[in-house]
């Protein structure tokens, strides 16, 4: 802000009213004034044109930050669809699994580590409990038949070489799948980064931009007050050199009465000398000086 006080008011009662010399040192005052206020204009023009630079470069930040994330999130797709190509042809590998399964017969009953932990559970039992004679040879062949089981249908898997290469073909095609995954999540995470420094350079950049412009209003008010003391300063300027002129002419007409005067007297006192009257050295001197001698 502009301090008001320190300003010099020049109203047209001033200019038709005061004294030349009230004129000339009011003419100091808007000079001094004009100067001062022209300083303050242009340091917060220097600050207003700081602030728009650091505006332009926190917007170059922000797009270079956008055009970051935009080259991420294209990344992001790419291995999202590679991540989701990979799945479903996992998805058809487990299923050709689950049919070649299902034609073996291995799809009844129960799976390999289901009966692992039956066998262990009867094994455990047969360990730790005391049973008749009866009941541990029930128990005995029951776990003989888990056995056999188990056997049979390991060996089916064993034996089918397809079924094998196609689980093997399939989880690591799902394990390809998963590392796209990461990618995605780990690409997802900076791609967020840079789009978050986006909006606090943006934020940054809009808080630089009031800044600038507060401080360009306050530089355009003291270049007004400037440019309205230098206008004040040129009326006065002006009014001194016509207050020269009317004092010219003041002091012309005074000279040229005064000569018309002194004429008139040495026309007076060369009428007299015409008329034989004797003169003193005072009327010969006005005689000579209007050369009528």
């Amino acid at each position: 802000m502009v301090d008001e006080s320190k300003n010099i008011e020049l109203t047209e009662d001033d200019l038709a009213n005061k004294s030349k010399g009230q004129l000339i040192k009011m003419a100091g005052q808007l000079r001094d004034r004009r100067n001062d206020l022209n300083q303050m204009a242009s340091e917060r023009a220097s600050k207003r044109d700081d602030l728009n630079a650091k505006t332009r470069e926190k917007v170059d930040e922000a797009q270079e930050h956008r055009e970051q994330r935009d080259e991420l999130n294209e990344q992001v797709q790419e291995h999202k669809e590679q991540r989701n190509e990979l799945n479903a042809k996992a998805n058809e590998l487990f299923d050709k699994v689950e049919q070649l399964k299902s034609d073996m017969e291995l799809d009844e009953g129960k799976d390999l580590e289901q009966l692992e932990d039956e066998i262990e559970q009867l094994e455990f039992k047969q360990q730790t409990e005391v049973l008749s004679s009866e009941d541990e040879k029930e128990l005995i062949e029951k776990i003989e038949s888990k056995r056999e089981e188990y056997e049979q249908r390991k060996g089916k898997l064993e034996q089918n070489d397809d079924l094998e290469a196609l689980v093997d073909e399939a989880e690591e095609v799902r394990s390809e799948a998963s590392q796209h995954h990461q990618k995605v999540t780990e690409l997802a995470d900076k791609a967020q980064e840079h789009h978050n420094q986006m909006i606090e350079a943006y934020r940054e950049a809009d808080d630089i931009r009031d800044e600038a412009d507060e401080m360009h209003e306050s530089f355009v008010e003291a270049q007004e007050a400037a440019d309205q003391h230098h206008e004040d300063f040129v009326r006065v300027q002006k009014r001194l050199r016509e207050l020269d002129k009317e004092e010219e002419q003041e002091r012309k007409s005074a000279r040229d009465k005064k000569k018309e005067a002194a004429k008139e007297e040495a026309e007076e006192i060369y009428q007299k000398f015409k008329e034989g009257e004797t003169l003193d050295t005072e009327d010969l001197m006005k005689l000579q000086k209007t050369g009528l001698l």
